[in-house]
């Protein structure tokens, strides 16, 4: 029998004594009296599991912000890819926008402002494509876009405009329609033409400084002369049914044709003829203020009459396959050393006519070798 006095109302329970020997443990430790461990290196070692532990945690940690800070990169990229794609899009949104607007100015009777926006969307159709390279920010879905707005834009409401700002003009207006129609349809064929060229990689390095055709911006400027003309000096021969039809059909003749023309792209100002262009810039921006109409004139006969130049040189250098990759400067240094040498007059390549060849005539001084009479 035990003597040992117990409170009374108070049992001890297996769980109460563990706690009580967790609690001393606890108190053992933050006075400085460390409880008995296992051997050092023993997988049971607190110390072993605790470094352990910390180095898988300091992994983790690393491995989180990593992955972390690669999400928030690509994030970074998408976004900024996406912000990249959409400026030269919207660009080519506003082209649409401001050629739609001018057919609506035409049905209120405001040709200024109609020729205005169309002239404004012929610049943004300038500046999408620019703008898409500098940013690096060319696609396939851009390009699609910009197709679809030149067929709008320098098409269908060139054509529209003309159609019903000469109506009175024109006499039978289905005969007008027509004409429309074939115009809007040598556009689209000229988009087509133009979109299978940019995919011929084999094309020689010459080929981009020249379009095939007049490009369609400068198809929209020419149709749109009749109107202008209207607009300047009234009624007469040149808003006539006939007339306007015939140049609505050269127009789209000279689009659909190979017919070379300079491209703006390839085209560098040297230092010393820039302050003539600012001179230029000047006399332009003085005849748009106050006489829009003359300078469009001036604009389509200095246009038209650069092709014949333009010809000129796509077929000379056509003819040079070593000019091919050279760059423009250097062929105009070619083209200046022929003249050179040449007096100033272009070089023919002798040639015999057939009625001499067959009579056996030749020209005086001229030998040939297999002729009898030759003392040699």
């Amino acid at each position: 029998m035990n003597d040992t006095p117990q409170r009374p109302g108070r049992r001890t329970t297996p769980a109460a004594s563990a706690k009580r020997n967790s609690r001393g443990l606890l108190r053992r430790s933050r006075r400085g009296h460390a409880p008995p461990t296992a051997d050092p290196g023993h997988p049971r070692d607190p110390g072993h599991t605790r470094g352990a532990d910390a180095s898988d945690l300091a992994s983790q940690r690393l491995d989180t912000y990593s992955r972390h800070t690669e999400h928030e990169a690509g994030r970074l990229r998408r976004q900024a890819a996406a912000g990249r794609i959409f400026v030269p899009s919207a660009v080519t949104i506003l082209a649409i926008c401001a050629g739609l607007t001018a057919l609506r100015s035409t049905l209120n009777g405001h040709i200024d402002l109609a020729l205005a926006l169309v002239v404004a969307a012929a610049v943004l159709d300038a500046l999408d494509g620019r703008v898409a390279r500098m940013m690096n920010a060319a696609t396939r879905m851009g390009a699609e876009i910009d197709s679809l707005a030149d067929v709008i834009n320098f098409g269908v409401v060139p054509g529209g405009i003309v159609y019903l700002a000469l109506t009175g003009d024109l006499g039978s207006t289905d005969v007008a329609w027509i004409f429309v129609l074939v115009y809007v349809c040598a556009i689209v064929l000229r988009l087509a033409r133009f979109n299978t060229l940019l995919d011929d990689e084999d094309a020689p390095a010459y080929t981009k400084e020249f379009f095939v055709g007049v490009p369609a911006p400068a198809a929209a400027i020419l149709v749109l002369l009749p109107v202008g003309l209207h607009e300047q000096f009234g009624s007469g021969w040149w808003t006539s049914g006939t007339a306007v039809g015939i140049w609505m059909v050269v127009v789209a003749a000279l689009a659909v044709s190979r017919v070379p023309t300079a491209s703006t792209k390839a085209t560098k100002v040297p230092p010393s003829a820039l302050a003539l262009l600012l001179v230029g810039v000047a006399v332009t921006a003085a005849l748009l203020l106050t006489y829009p109409y003359v300078l469009m004139l001036v604009l389509i006969v200095a246009y038209l009459a650069h092709i014949p130049f333009a010809w000129r040189n796509q077929r000379w250098v056509a003819a040079r396959p070593e000019q091919w990759d050279a760059r423009p400067s250097e062929r105009r240094a070619e083209r200046r050393a022929d003249r050179a040498v040449s007096g100033g007059r272009r070089r023919r390549r002798p040639s015999v006519s057939r009625s001499h060849a067959r009579l056996g005539l030749r020209r005086p001084g001229h030998t040939s070798p297999n002729d009898p009479t030759d003392s040699h």
